[in-house]
């Protein structure tokens, strides 16, 4: 009998330590997962807007005066560029992958860039250069607090 409650209690222990460790391992990865769920939800936007610019080329929509080969050189260009590289980023952000994640930087300072340069090539959107503003503090906001969470 001298066996069984010592069993019971270490047990008891071991189960408790096992809860106690899966709540501090939840509680220590919160901003990673954070950050992988907004990479996943910016893959979702990158495949949408990827799929919009071969829309344009394809002429899935639009006029015939809107049609791809009516288009300046550097709209037919700047077009072509965000389809392809939008849903390379997708790829690269729904697996997390650094690289994902350098592809879709360089999509959003493209875009800010080209919205702010030159104006001539998709009008000079101030709310599209906000919008992707926005998209970066918070990409860089959310890297911060999960590298914080993993110490070196």
């Amino acid at each position: 009998m001298s066996e069984t409650p010592s069993r019971d209690n270490r047990d008891n222990a071991m189960s408790v330590a096992a809860i106690s460790s899966e709540r501090i391992e939840s509680d220590d990865n919160a901003w990673t997962r954070r950050l992988v769920l907004f990479l996943r939800v910016m893959a979702v936007l990158a495949v949408a807007k990827g799929l919009y610019h071969w829309a344009q080329v394809t002429g899935f929509i639009g006029g015939e005066e809107e049609a791809f080969e009516n288009q300046p050189m550097a709209w037919q260009t700047a077009t072509v560029y965000f389809a392809v590289i939008e849903l390379v980023a997708a790829v690269g952000l729904w697996l997390a992958t650094p690289w994902g994640a350098v592809v879709w930087l360089t999509t959003v300072v493209s875009m800010a860039v080209i919205e702010l340069m030159f104006p001539a090539i998709y009008g000079g959107s101030l709310a599209i250069v906000a919008g992707e503003a926005v998209m970066l503090a918070a990409y860089l906001a959310l890297a911060w607090m999960a590298a914080r969470e993993r110490p070196p």
